[in-house]
């Protein structure tokens, strides 16, 4: 039960990130006043990394785990390509595991600190990603020290069960040894 938890928690965070990220990436202008004047909306340019990127997972985020598995592997070390870079970090935030998102959070921070012009359109997307991926790492270690609570929990319990049913035994012997002494 607890692994879909953290599945469908990793998923809603990626897909509440990737939301905000459109909604800041189509209305720029709500981020400052109100305009008094109705403003003509442009549309983002169809070609660009970042719209690239959010098909990329919105495609990502509908894999099974093998074809994820399959995507990872066949984007391989991404070198210094932001774009790849930030494919391969969306691919492994699927992943769900520590070890994967640990990963794809170092990737997209690479990408927000890169010099290179390449990486200048995809940084606030890799800080939002980052964000994003940090908190799920938080909530995949928490939920890691949850599951250890429970199993601590339910060794205590087997072993305080195991005491009852020992008493409960002596108490049935006794009762037994009472039974076949004749009453004075």
């Amino acid at each position: 039960m607890l692994p879909d938890l953290s599945h469908s928690l990793g998923r809603r965070l990626l897909a509440a990130g990737c939301l905000a990220l459109a909604l800041m990436a189509g209305a720029p202008a709500l981020a400052q006043d109100p305009p008094t004047a109705p403003q003509q909306t442009l549309a983002p340019d169809e070609g660009s990394p970042v719209d690239s990127l959010l098909a990329y997972a919105d495609r990502v985020g509908q894999f099974s785990a093998a074809d994820l598995s399959t995507e990872i592997l066949n984007l391989g070390e991404p070198g210094q390509s932001p774009l790849r870079q930030m494919q391969l970090a969306i691919a492994l935030g699927q992943t769900h595991l520590p070890v994967d998102t640990a990963r794809a959070l170092g990737l997209v921070q690479r990408v927000a600190a890169s010099p290179s012009p390449e990486a200048t359109p995809l940084k606030p997307l890799a800080r939002l990603l980052s964000a994003r991926l940090f908190e799920q790492r938080r909530l995949e270690d928490l939920l890691d020290r949850q599951a250890q609570q429970l199993r601590d929990s339910q060794r205590r319990i087997d072993q305080l069960n195991e005491r009852l049913e020992a008493m409960r035994a002596i108490e049935r012997s006794l009762n037994r040894s009472s039974n076949r002494q004749p009453t004075r």
